[in-house]
């Protein structure tokens, strides 16, 4: 009997029993095409073995060991590898079960830093709309995600969100190639509007997740909110939930750019999905005020530093760096962009393809010239992501892109190990899914 509560009732989901490198497979020998990797999740792909025997070494040694009590081996090491893939200036690690604790444990330590520096005005968090951050109350406060919001939104606290980096469809009508910025300049203004003495950090997304389809900001936009960040005394958060530890092609996002984010938070690849793991990377300066003042930081969680969930990382990584993945990735990210671009050019229904190393977005409009969305009680993303499940090919949906309420999106992003042969798989599937879903709503007629 399955006494599951499943996130929609009116679906029947697939058991899954098997998992290997980019595949799943369910309980009738279905076999699927993970080309999202779960959730942006499974960065080293399924079943890999040395992960597996890590957690299993770990487990026979210690499961548990409560972290206001004890430290362990494996957090150590665990912090020690993400130091030495993190930029420069960045030097210490919060651990966290998931990515909504990370930023969670990122809101809280913004706070509680500027009451150690004696300026305790400063406690808001500016974000973006059409940004996500997590499902927790702070988390979700922070997210612009209009939809998840909504049901919330009298729970939720009062932060201050700014127009999002956002070329395809940009908030002041601008394009790229000619703007002065003006959706950084936006989170300027809000600042000010705001008043600096009340603003303890700026929150973004380098590359937003599954709200944006993979948005990449212009050259530039990250640069701004550093130096804006440092003009007025405000600590800049990197959100790298979704993008960190390889999924782009750099160790995070951030380093496309050469930008040194104050705080980073990490989780979905830093295990893989292997085990619940989420860290917050600091620099020494912030880590030094705490220091010098009270010593303690009141915050925590009770799975925050387990040493299976570290074993479980530590793998991860040091298999990332022996097969070079975060290298492949950024040539498998081309070769997809480059098969996405010929489908955009093909198919009148494709109007923006984006993304960086393997994680890729493909932006569907009515009218490539206006950019005209279709209407959301089509609901077309979810036809095109549950056809292509019906095909055994997972993609990761990004509907109501265009502005909270409507747009539709799918996210391709398989696991780093994924080889030319696989992508060519993927590339062709997708095209079959579209041209299927698009013909069933006849766009042509």
């Amino acid at each position: 009997m399955d006494y599951i509560f499943y996130p929609n009732l009116k679906k029947e989901f697939p058991i899954i029993v098997k998992g290997e490198g980019i595949y799943l497979w369910d309980n009738k020998g279905k076999k699927y095409i993970d080309a999202c990797s779960g959730a942006l999740v499974s960065n080293i792909g399924h079943g890999v073995d040395e992960v597996i025997e890590a957690i299993y070494e770990q487990m026979k040694k210690v499961e548990f060991a409560h972290r206001f009590k004890f430290s362990n081996e494996k957090i150590i090491e665990l912090s020690e590898k993400i130091i030495k893939i993190s930029p420069k200036e960045i030097s210490r690690v919060l651990f966290a079960s998931g990515g909504s604790e990370a930023v969670e444990t990122a809101l809280k330590l913004a706070r509680e830093y500027y009451v150690e520096k004696g300026k305790p005005t400063k406690y808001k968090v500016i974000s973006r709309w059409q940004s996500y951050h997590g499902n927790t109350m702070g988390a979700l406060s922070l997210s612009g995600n209009v939809a998840r919001r909504v049901r919330y939104s009298p729970l939720l606290l009062d932060f201050p969100h700014a127009e999002p980096a956002y070329c395809y469809r940009c908030s002041f009508d601008k394009n790229p190639d000619e703007c002065n910025l003006e959706c950084a300049e936006n989170i300027e203004k809000l600042v000010k509007r705001e008043g600096p003495e009340n603003i303890a950090a700026i929150i973004i997304e380098p590359i937003v997740g599954s709200t944006l389809g993979a948005a990449v900001p212009k050259d530039g936009y990250l640069q701004y909110i550093r130096e804006l960040c440092d003009k007025y005394d405000i600590l800049f958060i990197a959100d790298e939930v979704m993008t960190g530890v390889g999924r782009t092609g750099k160790n995070f996002a951030v380093d496309h750019w050469k930008v040194i984010p104050d705080v980073i938070c990490m989780a979905k690849g830093i295990s893989g999905g292997y085990a619940p793991l989420g860290a917050v990377a600091i620099k020494e300066s912030i880590y030094e005020v705490f220091k010098k003042g009270s010593g303690k930081f009141a915050h925590g969680y009770t799975f925050a530093g387990n040493p299976v969930s570290a074993a479980a990382g530590c793998a991860v990584i040091d298999y990332l760096n022996k097969n070079n993945l975060i290298e492949k990735c950024e040539k498998s990210g081309d070769l997809i962009l480059n098969k996405l671009e010929i489908l955009k050019e093909k198919y009148p229904f494709i109007g923006d393809v984006r993304g960086k190393g393997l994680m890729m977005g493909i932006e569907f409009v009515k009218n490539k010239r206006t950019k005209e969305t279709f209407d959301p009680s089509l609901g077309l993303t979810e036809r095109i992501v549950d056809k292509a499940l019906e095909e055994g090919l997972m993609l990761y949906g990004a509907a109501l892109c265009a502005d909270g309420t409507k747009g539709d999106a799918v996210m391709v992003a398989p696991p780093l190990t994924v080889t030319e042969i696989e992508i060519n798989e993927i590339i062709k599937i997708l095209e079959k899914v579209i041209k299927d879903v698009f013909e069933s709503i006849k766009f042509w007629e």
